[in-house]
C-alpha cells in the first residue's frame, strides 16, 4: 500500500483531486492564465506540454515519489492549477510540498493557503508525518514570502542544487514544519483565511 493513497480534499471552494489525464485542457488553460512556463523559476508547463507534465506526475505517483493534485473550484469545476506531494520518505514519515502553480487570476487569493491547509492536515494529522518540507528557488522570492507564513522554518540553502527551465544552475533553498509545531501554524493560517480581505477597487 502506498504512504499517500489516493483523496480528494475539500475547503472553502476548493477542491484537492488526484491529478489525471482528463485534467489536460483545464490544466493547459489554467498555465495560459498568465503564459506562466514564461517564468524561469517555475516548473509550469507549455501548453502542448501539458500531457507528458501529467504523465510524467503519474510515473512518479507509480513509482512512489509524488502525488500530484489538480486544484479546482468546486462549485464551476474549473481546473486552477496544481500542486503535490514529492520526496515521500514512508520510513520517517516526511513528506515535501511543491510543484505548486496556479493560474495568474488566482494568485493571491485565498486558493493557496487554503490548498495548503488542507495537504499540511492531511499530511499531519492522517498521514501521521513528522514532517513537511518545501523547497524553492533562490530567485523565488514571492514563494520564499508564502511558504514563511505557512510558519515553516528555513533550513538552509543548497548550493548548485538543480537546473532551471533555461539551463541555468539553481540554488535551492529548503523549509520545514515538524508535527509539533503544527497546532500553531494551523491556527494562524485559519486566521488569515477568515480575517476580511480589503475590498477590490472599483473599476467604475
Amino acid at each position: 500500500m502506498a504512504f499517500v493513497e489516493p483523496v480528494t480534499l475539500r475547503d472553502r471552494g476548493i477542491r484537492l483531486e488526484p491529478l489525471a489525464l482528463s485534467h489536460e485542457h483545464g490544466l493547459a488553460a489554467a498555465a495560459a492564465d498568465g503564459e506562466l512556463w514564461k517564468l524561469r523559476i517555475t516548473s509550469v508547463p507549455e501548453p502542448q506540454d501539458t500531457r507528458a507534465y501529467i504523465e510524467a506526475a503519474l510515473k512518479m505517483r507509480e513509482d512512489g515519489n509524488r502525488f500530484a493534485f489538480a486544484v479546482v473550484d468546486d462549485a464551476t469545476g474549473k481546473v486552477l492549477g496544481s500542486t503535490s506531494y514529492h520526496d515521500i520518505v514512508p520510513a520517517v514519515k516526511r513528506v515535501e510540498i511543491g510543484w505548486t502553480w496556479y493560474c495568474q487570476s488566482v494568485q493571491r487569493t485565498h486558493v493557496n493557503t487554503t490548498a495548503k491547509l488542507l495537504m499540511m492536515g492531511h499530511a499531519f494529522d492522517t498521514l501521521g508525518c513528522h514532517v513537511v518540507g518545501w523547497r524553492t528557488d533562490n530567485y523565488n522570492f514571492a514563494s520564499q514570502r508564502a511558504i514563511e507564513r505557512l510558519g515553516a522554518k528555513k533550513d538552509g540553502v543548497i548550493r548548485g542544487h538543480a537546473l532551471r527551465r533555461d539551463g541555468t544552475i539553481r540554488d535551492t533553498v529548503m523549509y520545514s514544519l515538524r508535527a509539533g509545531e503544527w497546532p500553531e501554524a494551523r491556527a494562524q493560517l485559519l486566521y488569515l483565511l477568515d480575517k476580511p480581505r480589503p475590498a477590490a477597487p472599483s473599476k467604475e
